[in-house]
């Protein structure tokens, strides 16, 4: 389920989600303790880049995932990974995104 979301100067989302029931491995400490025991997702160059250095990797790249909104149950795919700057675990870029109901 969506917890929360911010737009981030690279003009990524930066979506919190509380993940299902027995999900729980795919968290780390950080994800409990920095992002409020969420996994992080991330559709890339959906919004305005304010970001120098991401200005040209967005220029030319058209987003097509479906950008979920706040409380909406959700399935997504995408790179599961390590956010070596932060700490926690995300799925950056994500990929598709389809609502459950």
């Amino acid at each position: 389920v969506i917890f929360n979301m911010r737009k981030e100067k690279d003009g990524d989302w930066h979506i919190q989600l509380k993940l299902d029931a027995g999900q729980e491995n795919l968290l780390n400490e950080k994800n409990i303790t920095r992002q409020k025991g969420c996994l992080v997702i991330e559709p890339v160059c959906v919004n305005k880049v304010t970001q120098e250095d991401a200005i040209s990797s967005c220029e030319v790249f058209a987003n097509h995932v479906l950008i979920p909104k706040k409380g909406e149950h959700v399935s997504v795919i995408g790179s599961y990974v390590l956010d070596k700057q932060h700490g926690w675990k995300e799925i950056h870029p994500i990929t598709s995104v389809e609502i459950i109901n």
